[in-house]
């Protein structure tokens, strides 16, 4: 079963955020985080619940690990339906926000 992946608009803020973020000091790094971030989320067309639950929500919120560099991303999703996907937020394991 394929899923349809789609980005809250809160999740595509933060997509812009993170760039900014790695813009302002490692142009490659920004373009390279961008995309691991979007490739990373081909495994949610088919396998999001393979992705471990969200501490303490329903089973239908999940976090999906992106690793890059020395630490990495995390995004959390919904899955709403038995075929939509969607990205909720979208934060850097080091932030001082990261739940």
């Amino acid at each position: 079963m394929a899923f349809r992946v789609r980005f809250a608009p809160d999740a595509e803020d933060d997509i812009e955020r993170l760039q900014a973020f790695l813009l302002e000091t490692d142009v490659p790094a920004a373009e390279c985080a961008c995309r691991a971030l979007i490739d990373a989320t081909r495994l949610l067309e088919t396998f999001p619940f393979s992705c471990r639950r969200a501490a303490g929500a329903a089973p239908r919120f999940r976090e999906l690990i992106v690793p890059f560099g020395h630490s990495g991303y995390v995004l959390l999703f919904e899955v709403e339906d038995s075929r939509t996907v969607t990205v909720l937020a979208i934060r850097h394991q080091r932030e001082d926000d990261y739940l």
